[in-house]
């Protein structure tokens, strides 16, 4: 199947290449916007489920307080997904067919910047050589930031549960779950980045360029259909930081 999809994918890449003066990092630009847009019938529905689906954890939570037994807590949480028109598979599928192009999509970049194919290519856009490393950690950093963006935003929702008071008869439990439900969370938020940042330091600049785009994408989108997310709790506790109460 990553054939199939590769090959129509380097013969569109070739052809903006030539159709934008055979600069191949506009037309990586071009080609990522053109195919994350193809993808957004498929990406909106699974935002917006995943959504419902963030907005309904405090109420799935009671559920598993209210119900020890496994039958019974799952009749109950597909009682619930059918009371507010949620499919908890309806993603799935989508999310598995975006991952196929996207794989293939990273496999057309390392064939057109492997030197033994890019012989005849303009590799050079701004300061890149889009065939080696960006030596100035330009590209680099922006996508670290980027994706540091991207994570916080993802994170709708799940501090305000994570943090909310407890009642003091539940369960020790259930409250190291839930700290440790939001550890993992925050290192996650911010390992990712890192780990972005250390991969595109290592990889051909082509390749983080297209990581930088998809990942901007991606944030506009989430931006677009659950609004700023973790940003604005972000916000909300620098502003408290910078003007405490009296």
């Amino acid at each position: 199947m990553l054939n199939i999809l590769t090959s129509p994918i380097n013969q569109l890449l070739m052809f903006l290449y030539q159709l934008t003066g055979q600069n191949l990092g506009l037309a990586i630009i071009l080609l990522t916007l053109l195919i994350r847009g193809v993808l957004v019938p498929m990406t909106i529905p699974s935002l917006r489920s995943a959504k419902k689906m963030q907005e309904l954890k405090p109420a799935m939570d009671k559920l598993k307080l209210k119900y020890k037994d496994k039958t019974a807590l799952q009749a109950a949480q597909l009682e619930l997904y059918k009371q507010n028109n949620i499919n908890p598979a309806a993603g799935c599928l989508p999310q598995i067919a975006q991952l196929i192009v996207l794989i293939a999509l990273y496999q057309s970049f390392i064939h057109f910047i492997n030197p033994q194919n890019s012989a005849n290519l303009n590799l050079n856009f701004l300061w890149l050589d889009l065939g080696k490393p960006d030596p100035y950690y330009i590209l680099p950093v922006v996508a670290g930031l980027s994706q540091l963006i991207f994570s916080l935003m993802m994170t709708t929702g799940a501090e305000q549960h994570v943090n909310a008071p407890k009642k003091k008869d539940e369960k020790q439990k259930e409250e190291d779950s839930l700290e440790m439900a939001q550890s993992m969370q925050q290192q996650m938020v911010f390992l990712m980045p890192v780990m972005t940042v250390f991969i595109s330091l290592k990889f051909a600049s082509g390749l983080a360029l297209y990581w930088v785009i998809t990942t901007i994408f991606s944030a506009v989108q989430q931006y677009m259909v659950s609004g700023p997310g973790g940003l604005k709790n972000l916000y909300s506790r620098f502003n408290l930081i910078k003007s405490p109460r009296p």
